[in-house]
């Protein structure tokens, strides 16, 4: 189990300013933005940073203590002609440069827009958090089972006043926890994935962009052909736990599903996601079912008063040392656990030293 109180830095949305109608817009609101006056072009700019310190608590851990710069992504996101938004946000972290997000949305309704380029894959609730909202400093062991993000087209939308929200898209595919880095398909096949989020009892209004908030309900799944790699399941620590033996290969159909059920109310924020991957993996010639599954529960409570959302918490001050104010506290706590398939043990498709169960 994991106990941590949070201090939330968030700055409140600032009020924009504008010389006369005819002159862009400026302000912050979840990052700098500049925009016309009528709304229909908009830029804004953002920044989410990550530095860890890691250090053993045993000596026999084959990773040393280090300083690590883990995330360092700058967020250029915005709207073009109303209808046209995007979104471009490259990773400096861990000494290299990668494109982690990439994408242009056609919004033709508020119930349908298209999305092409690279994002997350709607699948799991967790995963689909932003960086900037997550609780903890990584995900749980959980999302190690559904992937990143991939290069694909999906459609998106909400209907019920947003009580209902869908993603559905077809993607190049990639192994569970992983994300694409060359961005183009290695085999040809293709995943097709979705998710639909129902808030039954949700109060209406708060805009499109608002916090879920309330009881709720999260399905997602994924299927498709999958050849060549496998993933390597790690602790947040970075530490590899399980991979597969060196000559074991995807070869075949991987299906993913995954439910789960959140709740936030006032100061109170909890969620619980079971995630299920099965994939075809072939050694030897021989190919078996590994059928992998996880869990997670994790739970939140904002001491200071604050309303707990998967979107943050908006501290009542900002945070001000000089004069006293330090943001807001919040208190969390998760556990997840993640289960390898026997059969990949049985079968000799794990690597030598494997782990077959973290918690």
């Amino acid at each position: 189990m994991l106990v941590c109180a949070l201090i939330s830095l968030t700055a409140r949305r600032a009020g924009a300013q504008a010389t006369s109608p005819s002159q862009p817009i400026a302000g912050f609101e979840n990052g700098f933005f500049i925009q016309s006056p009528d709304g229909d072009n908009r830029l804004v700019i953002g920044f989410v940073s990550q530095m860890d310190a890691r250090f053993e608590l045993s000596e026999t851990q084959p990773i040393g203590s280090t300083f690590a710069v883990r995330k360092v992504r700058p967020t250029f996101s915005g709207r073009v002609g109303r209808y046209f938004e995007f979104k471009v946000m490259p990773d400096l972290g861990n000494g290299q440069t990668t494109l982690t997000d990439a994408y242009v949305d056609v919004r033709f309704a508020r119930g349908f827009r298209i999305r092409t380029g690279k994002d997350k894959e709607p699948i799991g609730y967790e995963l689909l958090q932003g960086d900037a909202y997550l609780l903890f400093p990584e995900r749980a062991l959980a999302s190690s089972l559904v992937p990143n993000r991939d290069v694909g087209i999906q459609a998106q939308g909400d209907f019920w006043s947003q009580r209902l929200t869908y993603a559905a898209g077809v993607f190049n595919g990639i192994p569970d926890g992983t994300y694409s880095s060359i961005d183009t398909d290695t085999n040809g096949a293709k995943d097709v994935a979705g998710r639909v989020t129902v808030q039954p009892f949700r109060r209406t209004g708060g805009g499109a962009a608002g916090p879920l908030s309330g009881l709720g309900f999260h399905f997602g799944g994924s299927r498709g052909t999958q050849t060549g790699a496998l993933p390597i399941f790690r602790t947040s620590y970075g530490q590899a736990y399980f991979s597969y033996a060196a000559d074991a290969a995807a070869h075949g159909t991987h299906t993913r599903v995954t439910p789960a059920v959140f709740y936030y109310r006032r100061s109170l924020g909890a969620f619980a996601e079971y995630i299920r991957s099965v994939q075809q993996v072939a050694r030897t010639g021989v190919t078996t079912d590994v059928d992998n599954h996880a869990w997670e529960v994790t739970g939140s409570y904002v001491l200071t008063g604050e309303a707990a959302s998967d979107r943050g918490v908006r501290p009542r001050h900002n945070f001000d040392p000089s004069a006293g104010e330090w943001g807001a506290v919040q208190l969390l706590a998760r556990y997840t656990v993640l289960t390898v398939d026997r059969a990949a043990f049985t079968a000799g498709l794990a690597d030598a030293g494997a782990t077959r169960v973290a918690r």
